[in-house]
């Protein structure tokens, strides 16, 4: 979930570009192709998210992202393996449908991953607090959603809570984790959104274009 950052609304109001049925966008790749090694735990692919259900707009539980972020991604997965540990992927494009389905949901009575994911925020005030946006940067295709396979971060993905903030107090730990991920991406040319110790988005996103292409 983006939050309301000043640098994307340039890139946002830039025009949608169309759907293409059964294919990644033109200029994306499969994060598989070029980084099978890579683990994919693609969250809104199933039921273990936010909203409680698989999101509409995800049909594979697949990592697409754009060519440059694919590759500059799957050099960070390599540097990681040489120094011991493994990344592992939540999220990567996102259709703008499932954005949609996002907003929708903010709208209905269901809570029942409010334990887990929201359970000191209204559901009604998380647009207005930012921690979901009616407009994504995942739909370019060069945002992701990351983390380490067996680190502790302080808090779970998706957890919609200033401990979630990347330079909230934390544990030692998980601080050190988290200054180690940041330093990681940032060499790769990804910049971390402060309010998400786990969303990265690749340089050169201003003016990128969205799209609505289903995953499978």
């Amino acid at each position: 979930m983006r939050k309301m950052i000043a640098p994307l609304l340039a890139t946002l109001a830039a025009p949608c570009a169309q759907a293409y049925a059964g294919e990644p966008p033109p200029g994306f790749l499969r994060l598989a192709e070029i980084a099978p090694d890579l683990l994919q735990e693609m969250r809104y692919a199933g039921p273990h998210n936010f909203t409680g259900a698989p999101v509409p707009g995800y049909g594979a539980p697949q990592c697409w992202l754009r060519a440059d972020a694919a590759k500059a991604l799957a050099a960070a997965a390599a540097e990681a393996r040489s120094r011991g540990f493994s990344l592992v992927v939540y999220d990567c494009y996102r259709p703008r449908r499932a954005v949609a389905a996002f907003v929708d949901w903010s709208r209905n009575s269901d809570e029942r991953a409010k334990p887990e994911y929201y359970p000191r925020v209204d559901k009604s005030a998380l647009f207005a607090e930012g921690y979901i946006a009616e407009r994504s940067m995942h739909s370019t295709g060069l945002a992701v959603d990351i983390g380490v396979r067996g680190w502790d971060f302080g808090t779970p993905f998706d957890f919609f809570d200033p401990r979630s903030w990347t330079a909230a107090e934390s544990s030692q730990k998980a601080r050190a984790n988290r200054d180690a991920l940041l330093a990681l991406m940032r060499r790769h040319g990804f910049e971390n959104y402060p309010r998400e110790w786990w969303h990265f988005t690749y340089k050169g996103a201003d003016g990128a274009p969205s799209y609505d292409a289903e995953i499978n």
